[in-house]
C-alpha cells in the first residue's frame, strides 16, 4: 500500500481534489471530517476541548466560532487544541489504514500535514494549489469569512510556494474541473497504475 498525503492550504480545492480521488476508487481519509466528529454532538473530544476551554461546548458539542475565538486570543490554545484531536485522529486514521491495508495507494486528506508533522507518515505527498487570487476569491466567498481572519489563517499555514516545493505531486485547480481530474488520474497512475481508476 501506499499512502498519499493531500494537502493544500485553505480555499485551493483540497476538498474537491479528495473527492475526484475517491471517485475514482481511492479509499480516503478526511481529516477534517473526523475532527468534526469529535467535535460533534456526543463527540470524543467534546469533554476535553470543554475542560481545557470553557464555555465552547453545549449538547450540540463544540461551538466552533467560541473556540475559535479562545483559540485565537491565545498563542499556546491552539497547540492545546491539538494535543486534545491529534491522538485522536491518530486513532481514526490507522483505524482506517488498517481496514483499507489491501488497497494499491489511499490518500489521507489531512489540511495541516506539513504544519502538524504528517508528512512524516506518508509515503508521497500532494499539494492543491491555485493561483493566489482565485484562492482569496474562494476563501472570501465563504459564509463569516473576512480578510482578516483569512490572513490569520494563512499565517498559521505553510505558504503555497513552500507546500509545492516539498510536494512529490502538485495538483492545479485554478483551471477546468476536467483538468484538474485528469492530474489526479495522473497521480493515481503514477502511484497505483492501472490497479486503481
Amino acid at each position: 500500500m501506499i499512502t498519499l498525503g493531500l494537502t493544500g492550504s485553505i480555499g485551493m480545492g483540497k476538498s474537491t481534489v479528495a473527492a475526484m480521488f475517491a471517485e475514482l476508487g481511492v479509499p480516503v481519509f478526511d481529516a477534517d471530517a473526523e475532527v468534526h466528529k469529535l467535535q460533534g454532538p456526543d463527540g470524543a473530544a467534546v469533554a476535553a476541548i470543554e475542560a481545557e476551554f470553557p464555555d465552547t461546548t453545549s449538547e450540540l458539542g463544540v461551538n466552533r466560532t467560541l473556540l475559535r475565538e479562545a483559540v485565537m486570543a491565545d498563542p499556546t490554545a491552539f497547540a492545546r487544541l491539538e494535543a486534545i484531536l491529534h491522538p485522536a485522529v491518530g486513532e481514526k486514521r490507522e483505524a482506517f489504514l488498517q481496514a483499507n491495508r489491501d488497497a494499491p495507494l489511499v490518500v489521507l486528506d489531512v489540511p495541516l500535514l506539513f504544519e502538524a508533522g504528517g508528512w512524516r507518515h506518508v509515503d508521497r505527498i500532494a499539494v492543491v494549489s491555485a493561483p493566489a487570487e482565485m484562492q482569496r476569491t474562494r476563501v472570501l466567498a465563504r459564509p463569516g469569512m473576512t480578510a482578516a481572519r483569512f490572513e490569520a489563517i494563512l499565517a498559521r499555514q505553510l505558504p503555497d510556494s513552500e507546500k509545492r516545493a516539498r510536494a512529490d505531486f502538485v495538483i492545479p485547480t485554478g483551471g477546468s474541473l476536467d483538468e484538474t481530474r485528469g492530474a489526479v488520474r495522473n497521480v493515481i497512475a503514477c502511484l497505483a497504475g492501472p490497479a486503481v481508476g
